[in-house]
């Protein structure tokens, strides 16, 4: 790949400030970052008036599996049984779905992308780069986290099928269920293995669940409601096993024991209250998790809000207070910690990918654009349109 410098734009770090500076990018990686780069490369970039950032991370996204102009033919929930773990994210993943190339031009490069929330357990979600036409080219980390749900989503899927969960009551029953069989299923494996020193009996859908409970991925619990939050901390803790809520639209209110958990949450989207769970949502979520000292990154939902307008969404969140600094660090630095990438993105840091976006202007300005994308120090156009 070479030397490439990127020359006197506003750098954006995220992590060490933002200064009117060089960064230099090689073999992929960003291997200096200052004020004056005095270096021959192979291609300079004058960014003179521009704002240098790294890419944006989106931590929970259906992009690519709820597609844009599809309709009803749609690729996200596994409806039929509640407890679907042996499926995953990627083998939905259309990476012609033209909503990835408006989402490059929002900013982002990296999102976790996760099963929707008919299910109490969903499936298997991975976190994946916008590089290539190609799925496995663009996979960081597959499975990378459990997607399961609580609240209204799967009550009302099974409910209306007349089959359990219809409450609260079935959906924590089924949680518990699952994960005792898979208790029981490490067990089995452990004692095989130490007889024959060979286990035979493989279940997809109990693999996933032991990954979980031996801590290799965490449980993505889409949980809106205080009470819901609540009891997907009581369960992690039953049975020991790693964290993210999703959504936590009344997370808020539970802030100060989601810290005391050490529990992140990736919150949103933020929008039209269009169900029970939703009547207190609130702008002012963002500014009190962080000042709670709760790790947090903002998602959109996607396609509930088009992830190319992310950045506009959580520019409103400091019209309710929110601090400028911090919603960047939410979809950046965060969603990396939360995703446990943060050593290779979510920031302009020396060693790290060279995920680096071009904009003509402050990013939280409705008139900002962007004009380029680097993935990995290559700079990226859609393949959908070749």
């Amino acid at each position: 790949m070479g030397k490439m410098l990127l020359r006197g734009g506003t750098v954006v770090t995220v992590t060490n400030g933002t200064f009117v500076g060089d960064v230099l990018i090689e073999d992929g990686k960003i291997s200096k970052v200052g004020k004056s780069i005095k270096v021959k490369a192979d291609k300079v970039l004058d960014l003179s008036g521009k704002y240098v950032l790294p890419g944006f991370i989106d931590a929970h996204s259906h992009i690519g599996l709820y597609e844009e102009a599809v309709g009803a033919m749609q690729d996200g929930n596994e409806i039929g049984e509640p407890i679907t773990p042996e499926v995953r994210a990627i083998d939905a993943f259309n990476p012609y779905d033209i909503a990835i190339k408006r989402a490059l031009d929002g900013g982002f490069t990296t999102v976790m992308i996760v099963p929707g929330s008919a299910n109490v357990i969903g499936g298997q979600g991975a976190i994946i780069k916008f590089k290539s036409h190609i799925v496995d080219y663009c996979i960081v980390k597959s499975p990378a986290g459990l997607k399961m749900a609580t609240g209204e989503n799967p009550k009302r899927v099974y409910g209306e099928l007349k089959k359990l969960p219809s409450t609260r009551l079935g959906i924590a029953a089924l949680m518990r269920s699952y994960f005792m069989k898979v208790q029981d299923y490490i067990e089995k494996k452990k004692k095989a293995i130490e007889k024959d020193g060979v286990f035979l009996d493989r279940d997809p859908k109990l693999e996933v669940g032991e990954l979980v409970l031996k801590g290799v991925i965490p449980a993505r619990i889409h949980a809106h409601r205080a009470q819901d939050i609540v009891t997907a901390v009581r369960i992690a803790k039953e049975f020991n096993f790693k964290l993210v809520i999703e959504h936590g639209t009344e997370a808020y209110k539970v802030a100060d024991y989601l810290a005391e958990n050490n529990i992140p949450v990736v919150v949103g989207p933020f929008g039209f209250r269009t169900k029970i769970e939703l009547k207190d949502q609130t702008y002012e979520n963002v500014k009190i998790l962080n000042e709670k000292g709760v790790l947090t990154a903002i998602m959109v939902d996607h396609p509930v809000v088009h992830l190319e307008y992310a950045n506009m969404h959580a520019a409103l969140a400091m019209k309710y207070g929110a601090n400028k600094d911090d919603i960047l660090k939410m979809l950046t630095i965060n969603p990396a910690k939360i995703l446990g990438i943060d050593d290779k993105v979510g920031s302009i840091e020396v060693g790290k990918d060279a995920d680096i976006v071009i904009w003509d202007n402050d990013p939280f300005l409705p008139q900002a654009k962007v004009e380029k994308v680097f993935i990995e120090g290559k700079e990226i156009e859609w393949w959908g349109e070749k």
